[in-house]
C-alpha cells in the first residue's frame, strides 16, 4: 500500500511538472503579465498540494503512533510511562515533517527565489 502511496504521489507531481514545461512561452506580442500571474498560480497550487500532503502523512503516521502506544500500555501497564515518552518524542518528530513542509509552503507562496527570474523576463519583455 505505502509503495503504491508513494508512486501516486510520484506520478502526481510529475504531471504537474510537465504542465508547467509545457506552457506555452510569451512572445513579443503577448501579455506578460498572464504569464507571471499564471507562475504565481502554479506556486499557490503547489504549495497547496505539499501542506495537503504533509498533513494526511502527519495525520496517518500519527494515529498509527498512537494505536501502538495504546496497545503497548494495553499489554503491560507497568511501561506506560516510558511508553507515553517515547510516543510523545516520535509525535513531535512526526509534527516537524508537516511544519518543514508548511515553510517550504510559505516559500513557495511569499518568497520564491524564481519569482524574481519571473519578474525579471515580464520586465524585459514589456519593454
Amino acid at each position: 500500500m505505502l509503495r503504491r502511496t508513494g508512486l501516486l504521489t510520484v506520478l502526481f507531481s510529475l504531471g504537474f511538472a510537465a504542465l508547467a514545461c509545457a506552457a506555452e512561452e510569451a512572445g513579443v506580442g503577448a501579455d506578460v503579465t498572464v504569464t507571471g500571474l499564471k507562475f504565481f498560480s502554479w506556486s499557490a497550487l503547489a504549495a497547496a498540494v505539499a501542506i495537503t500532503f504533509a498533513a494526511a502523512g502527519c495525520g496517518v503516521g500519527q494515529g498509527l503512533a498512537v494505536k501502538g502506544s495504546v496497545e503497548g500500555v494495553a499489554r503491560n501497564p507497568e511501561a506506560s510511562g516510558k511508553i507515553t515518552v517515547t510516543m510523545l518524542i516520535g509525535l513531535a518528530m512526526i509534527e516537524s515533517l508537516t511544519i518543514y513542509a508548511l515553510v517550504v509552503a510559505l516559500i513557495l507562496i511569499y518568497a520564491n527565489p524564481v519569482s524574481k527570474l519571473i519578474q525579471g523576463f515580464i520586465g524585459l519583455a514589456g519593454h
